[in-house]
């Protein structure tokens, strides 16, 4: 049988930063009282696996696909790189609390430390409250030294670039880059298929148990990529019944795509899977002779490889992000 779309349970994180919005706004139908944070889409890690839940494939999990499907699944180019395991992490993130001050390691790093890759990621903001903020970089030039005073001294907050944000905008956070969600923020991440993070400062919030969390100070200063960057926001056009480019960096391609008429698309030169995220709409994925695929807000589905042409067919005014490996 053909590959087709494949969609996904998602895998809820609780978080004591976390909110509801995952459910109010992208219609997951997670516990409320559970404070999820985090709805993993796809994600190919260790103890994470995500497992089909459409069609004939149901049940299996993405390590058992790509270890049958290969290519087919992920691309030749993707498979040969990174094997059995999917190289990208997709999420949706209700920050209802502000999230730690962190950092993550490059991928020379992450190998040497924990023999595993970096993680380089993306933000695409799909709902800010009035007033929310991310924290991306320094605001001011900084060397290790500064930061440690500033550690020292309890003034880390007061060095970091504080980002007044809105819905419908775009940052990339390369590995070493010091960031933090600001509450209030509703986002979709991509990145790297990494789960390595190094707390710097969490705002003297406590665990369950009543204790301060994990500082990973000594790893961080390392890890840091202490260069001050006066821009940060991605600027791009938008663009109606259009691709239009997002983000591209070594790791992935993002793209969006908002539309209100049916869109041909046709990946015959691309060698990769490619995943859309449903951020507002409702459209099918038809595919030639083959039972269409919805996808509907708070949806995201993986494209085989091997699925070159097809038609997205809007049910309303449709926005997707569209991402892929190059």
């Amino acid at each position: 049988m053909n590959l087709y779309p494949l969609k996904f349970d998602p895998i809820p994180k609780a978080k004591i930063w976390g909110g509801n919005r995952l459910n109010k706004t992208l219609n997951k139908e997670f516990n409320p009282a559970d404070k999820i944070g985090e709805s993993w889409e796809i994600s190919g890690l260790e103890g994470d696996l995500s497992v089909v839940k459409n069609g004939f494939l149901e049940g299996n999990d993405l390590e058992e696909l790509i270890e049958i499907y290969m290519g087919e699944l992920v691309g030749d180019k993707v498979y040969d790189q990174f094997g059995l395991e999917f190289p990208l992490l997709i999420k949706f993130i209700d920050a209802n609390e502000n999230l730690s001050v962190q950092v993550h390691p490059d991928n020379e790093f992450a190998l040497e430390k924990h023999k595993a890759y970096g993680k380089t990621e993306m933000w695409y903001i799909i709902e800010a409250d009035k007033n929310s903020e991310l924290m991306l970089g320094f605001n001011q030039p900084m060397d290790k030294n500064l930061f440690l005073d500033a550690i020292q001294n309890g003034s880390l907050p007061d060095i970091i670039n504080k980002e007044p944000v809105e819905a419908d905008t775009c940052y990339l956070i390369p590995a070493g880059r010091v960031h933090a969600i600001g509450k209030g923020i509703l986002l979709a991440e991509i990145q790297q298929t990494s789960d390595i993070t190094y707390r710097i400062y969490d705002w003297d919030k406590r665990d369950e148990e009543g204790h301060p969390r994990e500082l990973h100070l000594d790893l961080a200063k390392e890890a840091l990529d202490y260069n001050f960057e006066k821009k940060h926001k991605t600027d791009f056009e938008h663009k109606i019944n259009e691709t239009s480019d997002l983000i591209k960096c070594p790791f992935f391609t993002t793209n969006i795509i908002e539309f209100n008429k049916p869109v041909e698309k046709d990946y015959i030169t691309l060698d990769s899977f490619v995943v859309y995220i449903c951020l507002d709409g409702k459209c099918d994925i038809q595919i030639e002779d083959e039972e269409s695929v919805s996808l509907t807000k708070g949806e995201t589905v993986l494209i085989p490889a091997s699925l070159k042409n097809f038609t997205l067919d809007p049910k309303q005014n449709t926005k997707l992000l569209e991402v892929f490996i190059q």
